[in-house]
């Protein structure tokens, strides 16, 4: 029996699968989607990189005259409050990008994202500001980039999977977390060239903290601008435009109905599990990846002695390696199945994190090729994750409510989790100082909510190779969509009762025909 979730459909018994039916997206449709939202997540984690990589530069900008311990815990507390933010802009933005269009929501996304981030960069110090209240400013900042990020990724992820083919959706998705991670090394490397050009090269001591650090972030205005002219030129995903008509034609009023356009409280009620199963899925990711990202470079700096410089030479490395490797691990998926590769995320991740973290212990004595292993060991579970994150997790919900479905899931796991880990993880280091468990308090924090995980995995469906939920197939040619119809009823992944058909067929949908 195919697998489905109940809803009242709108099309009549025995309604069959049309060709016309089926959307044909047009390869250079699919790259212009593809580039538009690639873009934004390599706004918004060139962000992540340049904060992380600058924390404790940071302290010293912005709580000069405070303890190091206490001023590095204040720093830090910008990433947790930009991720507290981040559900409120989920909740927001996702119900409006179900409503008036993915492009709209991501366009003003990424144009909030940019504008704050340059922002940053214009802050005064501590020392010029004459106290420590500039800090609110930074809060503040770093609170609107959470908003606007709670509709970013949720919306990228969302877009991305409705314009990719069902059997090539991983393979495409995973392109996306591509640009998140070489938007990560981009932030690393844009950090340690201004390191290594203001303060060895031009041998201004102390030029980092007095102005150097400015730089990253004033970057963010030209790197936003390109962003910014993508995202006005991508067209809406057809399946998300067809489902949107229906809703105008056919208004349904059952809130278990595919189609329906939920409100918060129904949305919850009807998709409970589903929001928890993501939540489970993604709080293991988020501890994973924002370690290896967010964490590290801080713990390599402050608990292992070293150089910031240093630091991120060790990491960029490993996150191009890695982003490389996730459009591989995309299509193993498209092949195997979403939940395969789910498992050996969740295994890997309670197999390697302490030997990780064992063998960074020997940094400082063995030498930078013992970080290169260790933060590659890291880097595996991780890339197992992040690869399944744009295909598996909008295809929880159906098209009528995945991006709110996605702005909740997503945004308070990633708040609730991965995004104060890099906090949790500093002070259950210093909790336990002293102790032989201490410098493996971040590892046992991430293994955690691998375990976790699994039982969410084992509760998932498998979506791998199928039509997203409440969306009619989609393929990559007219020769596919000809032969999906001729076999539908051998085809176990087909199920005309989850799909968004009328009483009679409607005109020919492609994703590259106006």
């Amino acid at each position: 029996m195919p697998e489905h979730t109940s809803g009242t459909q709108h099309a009549p018994t025995g309604r069959r699968l049309e060709v016309d039916d089926v959307i044909v997206v047009e390869p250079a449709k699919m790259k212009l989607a593809l580039r538009g939202a690639f873009v934004g997540n390599f706004m918004e984690w060139y962000d992540f990189g340049i904060y992380g990589y600058l924390a404790v530069t940071m302290t010293k900008v912005f709580t000069a005259g405070m303890p190091d311990s206490l001023g590095l815990t204040v720093t830090l507390l910008g990433f947790a409050v930009s991720f507290l933010v981040r559900p409120f802009g989920g909740m927001i933005l996702g119900p409006i990008g179900d409503r008036i269009g993915r492009q709209k929501v991501l366009y003003f996304t990424m144009a909030i994202m940019a504008v704050s981030t340059a922002l940053i960069g214009m802050l005064p110090s501590a020392a010029q500001a004459g106290g420590f209240w500039v800090i609110i400013p930074l809060y503040l900042l770093k609170m609107t980039q959470g908003f606007s990020t709670g509709g970013e990724f949720a919306g990228a992820t969302t877009y991305v999977s409705e314009f990719s083919p069902d059997k090539d959706r991983g393979y495409w998705a995973s392109k996306l977390n591509v640009g998140s991670y070489l938007g990560f090394a981009a932030g690393a490397t844009v950090v340690a060239l201004t390191t290594l050009t203001t303060e060895n090269l031009l041998g201004i001591e102390g030029a980092m903290v007095e102005w150097g650090w400015r730089i990253p972030f004033l970057l963010a205005i030209p790197l936003g601008a390109i962003a910014i002219y993508f995202r006005m030129r991508i067209p809406e995903p057809p399946g998300f435009e067809e489902t949107k008509e229906l809703q105008h034609e056919q208004p349904p009023t059952d809130p278990h109905d595919l189609q329906y356009r939920h409100g918060l409280g129904s949305l919850v009620r009807v998709y409970w599990k589903q929001i928890l199963i993501g939540i489970s899925i993604v709080a293991a990711e988020g501890t994973a990846g924002y370690a290896l990202t967010s964490y590290m470079p801080t713990y390599l700096e402050k608990d292992l002695g070293i150089s910031n410089l240093n630091a991120a030479i060790a990491t960029v490395p490993v996150l191009v390696i890695m982003s490389l490797l996730l459009p591989t691990i995309g299509r193993w998926s498209d092949r195997v199945g979403r939940r395969r590769v789910y498992f050996l995320a969740t295994g890997s991740s309670l197999v390697l994190m302490l030997p990780a973290f064992l063998i960074l212990q020997t940094a400082p004595q063995a030498g930078m090729w013992v970080v290169f292993l260790a933060l590659g060991i890291v880097a595996i579970p991780v890339a197992f994750f992040v690869s399944m994150t744009a295909s598996a997790l909008p295809a929880l919900f159906p098209t009528a409510a995945r991006f709110s479905g996605m702005g909740i899931t997503y945004n308070l796991a990633a708040s609730l989790f991965a995004g104060t880990t890099p906090l949790i993880a500093d002070l259950l280091v210093n909790a336990t100082a002293g102790s032989w468990i201490s410098p493996f308090m971040p590892a046992l924090w991430i293994m955690t909510f691998s375990a976790i995980a699994v039982l969410a995995v084992l509760a998932m469906r498998e979506t791998g190779a199928r039509p997203l939920l409440g969306s009619v197939p989609t393929v990559a040619t007219r020769a596919e969509a000809q032969e999906l119809v001729a076999t539908q009823d051998e085809n176990p992944f087909i199920d005309t009762r989850t799909m968004p058909l009328r009483v009679v067929p409607g005109r020919g949908r492609s994703a590259g025909r106006g």
